[in-house]
């Protein structure tokens, strides 16, 4: 007897509620650059994390989006897996999780698996967040110069 899953249908189901839950966490841009940088050769792969990664667990309902976010972090970074973690971080302004809930799911890795680790991790997410702190302030001036250009003032 089959899954329930393993028809057509119902990957096509899950590929789109991944591509649905992937935008919400990640942003548009990120996946649509992400689409438009897939080949022939990685297509494949782009499809199975769509469906397993989003469609699946990061679907779930089982636990929360912020909670999922500072598992998902603290597992990066207790893995060596540092190369996604600057994106888990910008995610963190669409999932919930605070700087807060981060630092703490870091201070859990450097305890179970390792200070240098924790350490590497702590410093991609300061990086990231001094740049995400950075291009809000730019957006914000950016937003007070086009509304003084509308009204005649000067910001």
């Amino acid at each position: 007897m089959s899954e329930p899953h393993s028809s057509g249908a119902g990957l096509s189901d899950r590929h789109a509620r991944g591509m649905q839950v992937r935008r919400e966490v990640l942003g548009d841009a990120h996946v649509d650059r992400a689409q438009a940088d897939a080949s022939d050769f990685d297509g494949p792969f782009q499809d199975l994390i769509t469906r397993a990664a989003w469609g699946t667990v990061w679907a779930s309902d089982g636990i929360s989006r912020r909670e999922r976010s500072m598992l998902t972090l603290a597992l990066l970074a207790a893995t060596g897996n540092f190369e996604e973690i600057p994106m888990h971080v910008r995610a963190t302004a669409r999932t919930g999780a605070s700087r807060r809930d981060i630092l703490e799911a870091f201070q859990h890795v450097a305890i179970y698996a390792g200070v240098p680790r924790a350490n590497h991790a702590l410093k991609l997410a300061k990086q990231t967040y001094a740049q995400m702190d950075a291009d809000s302030e730019a957006a914000s001036t950016d937003t007070a110069n086009t509304d003084a250009a509308r009204t005649g003032d000067r910001p």
